[in-house]
């Protein structure tokens, strides 16, 4: 077995060897068990349930928070090889009911899911008619009411145990709390769970906290910004409106930056992450609600215009 993990994972990812705790998180899944993974950003986790997926000959149903990063994870693998699909509502009807039907026949290996409507009722019915393998729950502190990302929808996964009892649930996050993991655990009543965590120790990463106020802020800011004028950065804001008044402001300095929070509208936000992803534009300011499984190895700086109310944000 383990050869043959290796030649998977050589044939689709082009790796000869595992990350640290990647080998053992893929073989508990295999062995069917339930797993809860917390694992640093750029670590590693997404391909701790795409390969057993793909070793498995059947479909893994991975709920993800957002429609970008489902959609951006089911092309990459398509172009890898790996028959994935993602179902949300951007997608068109008939769309939806082609890949329901393939999904059905079990011809992916993967489908993705958002919390919302993993537990329709129709949509439990046709679950039951796929070929499952085990179901990834991706940024699952998503789940917790203690961590800073809580979505009220991800509650509604706990049912996944009493409607699927024969299958694995594996918990996959870059950020949890002690507090956090242990409630995970409960929310989705892993059973006996293989526990995976990872050093976050990142010696790539350099952390800076400056003291300021009103009068030296925005000259920091530029300081800063000026200092990688050639990469990509993410700036965020404490409120809504900081965010409009830091783009305004960095605007009026020459520098371009576009705006990202939750009262946007949808077409508007997904527009500006693309060109944030596309390199358009270099400045992304947003709301801590931005950056959510984001992917994208260009960012050389992180700036929080406040400080964070915790460690972990």
């Amino acid at each position: 077995m383990q050869d043959n993990l290796h030649t998977v994972l050589r044939k689709y990812w082009g790796y000869d060897e595992f990350r640290p705790l990647q080998g053992r998180i893929v073989q508990s899944l295999i062995d069917g068990h339930d797993c809860a993974v917390i694992m640093p950003t750029g670590g590693g986790k997404s391909l701790c349930y795409q390969l057993p997926a793909v070793v498995s000959g059947r479909t893994a149903v991975v709920v993800s928070p957002l429609i970008s990063l489902m959609q951006d994870q089911a092309a990459s693998l398509e172009q890898m090889g790996i028959p994935a699909a993602a179902l949300n509502s951007q997608i068109g009807w008939a769309e939806q009911q082609n890949i329901m039907r393939r999904a059905v026949n079990g011809e992916y290996r993967l489908l993705y899911l958002s919390p919302e409507r993993l537990l329709r009722e129709d949509f439990i019915e046709f679950l039951g008619r796929v070929p499952l393998a085990f179901f990834a729950i991706d940024e699952a502190h998503c789940i917790s009411e203690w961590g800073h990302e809580f979505r009220p929808e991800y509650r509604q996964l706990r049912r996944l145990r009493e409607l699927f009892p024969d299958h694995p649930i594996a918990a996959f996050t870059a950020s949890a709390t002690k507090q956090v993991r242990h409630d995970i655990l409960r929310q989705l009543s892993l059973r006996d769970p293989h526990k995976y965590i990872a050093s976050f120790h990142r010696p790539n990463l350099n952390y800076h906290v400056k003291m300021t106020d009103g009068r030296t802020h925005g000259r920091m800011l530029l300081s800063a910004v000026e200092s990688y004028a050639d990469s990509t950065i993410i700036v965020y804001a404490p409120t809504i409106a900081r965010v409009g008044e830091t783009v305004a402001f960095l605007g009026q300095n020459g520098i371009e930056a576009i705006p990202y929070h939750g009262k946007m509208d949808g077409d508007e936000r997904s527009r500006n992450q693309e060109r944030w992803m596309s390199d358009e534009v270099r400045v992304l300011v947003g709301t801590i609600a931005f950056g959510l499984g984001i992917n994208k190895a260009s960012v050389r700086a992180v700036i929080h215009l406040a400080l964070p109310k915790s460690i972990e944000q």
